[in-house]
């Protein structure tokens, strides 16, 4: 289980840095722990065990665009509690999450190079890749990283981007993905289903009235898809006895039936379920996209409709095949 470490943890506990210092670490953002994070994380581990040490994650959070840019800082794919889950499957030591502050930021490419990677870290090989910047306005490239990895007799290992076709696989692209509802694209790039999690809070209850009763997902800290009607499964409470997940219709936007042109919501149908999930976590994962959200003339005509997206949602879960 790949541990998730603070900096100011790493500071104050001598255990920590003697059991995870002197590794191989890799250095990035990591959002959605995608095909090409998995190549550079696939490649510090063989790096790790070749020095005999830990293959360590660096995360600077928020993105530092949250910190620079507050309203152009590109949505999260992923918390980083789901980033460590993600990179457990590849053998990640631990993740170290160092807070984004303007102080951080401003620190040049060397002293960014000397006092976290080589001082505090005590790093033995990196691995990143061809792209990667560091240090106050990016001045810090992969060149400037191999001198000062030589000059520390530091082993730098630069791994190239992965493919999708002849794009590269970005984690900018799969939002694209994630934004127009198109769920295989996503899963072809992050290798697992694209997954949302939040709190059951009370909604309307309009849908318990007409038969479809939901659960109304809040505090969902990462991306959601565009409006529209979805096929998902659920995952934690909502799950089967066996523990395998169950089909879900999930609707994301206003409800225009019932006049709610602008007030954005995550409702969730779960199919052949009746419990009480209000207070829980519920995690879904997406499979595809039914149909745009639209306004019905009627909420029988409404209900016709949701007929036919259940059918449509069942049909999807038994394609439906787990993935991490």
């Amino acid at each position: 289980m790949t541990r998730l470490i603070t900096l100011d943890q790493w500071d104050a506990d001598a255990t920590l840095r003697t059991e995870f210092g002197g590794g191989c670490i890799s250095i990035g953002n990591f959002d959605g722990v995608h095909l090409g994070h998995r190549r550079l994380l696939e490649q510090t581990r063989r790096c790790a065990d070749e020095v005999g040490g830990a293959a360590i994650t660096v995360v600077l959070d928020p993105h530092p665009a949250a910190v620079l840019r507050p309203h152009g800082a590109p949505p999260r794919l992923t918390t980083i509690e789901r980033r460590a889950e993600l990179m457990s499957a590849l053998s990640v030591d631990a993740l170290l999450v160092c807070p984004t502050t303007i102080d951080f930021l401003n620190r040049t490419a060397k002293q960014f190079f000397e006092q976290l990677i080589r001082d505090r870290l005590a790093a033995r090989a990196m691995v990143e890749g061809p792209n990667f910047f560091f240090g106050r306005d990016r001045g810090g490239d992969i060149h400037r990283l191999q001198s000062l990895c030589d000059a520390d007799g530091m082993k730098l290992t630069i791994v190239q981007p992965a493919l999708d076709g002849p794009r590269m696989i970005s984690s900018s692209r799969i939002r694209e993905a994630v934004s127009t509802g198109d769920f295989a694209e996503a899963h072809a790039m992050l290798g697992s289903h694209y997954q949302i999690s939040g709190l059951v809070g009370h909604g309307e209850g309009r849908g318990r009235t007409i038969g479809f009763p939901t659960a109304n997902l809040t505090s969902v800290t990462t991306m959601s898809p565009g409006h529209g009607v979805y096929a998902a499964v659920a995952f934690d409470g909502a799950a089967r006895e066996d523990g395998s997940p169950r089909a879900a219709a999930v609707h994301v936007g206003p409800n225009p039936t019932f006049d709610e042109q602008t007030a954005t919501k995550i409702e969730v149908h779960l199919l052949d379920y009746a419990g009480d999930l209000y207070g829980q976590t519920l995690t879904i994962a997406f499979i595809e996209k039914v149909r745009d959200v639209r306004r019905f003339k009627s909420a029988a005509e409404l209900v016709d409709q949701l007929d036919v997206d259940l059918i449509a949602v069942r049909r999807s879960f038994e394609t439906f095949t787990p993935s991490s």
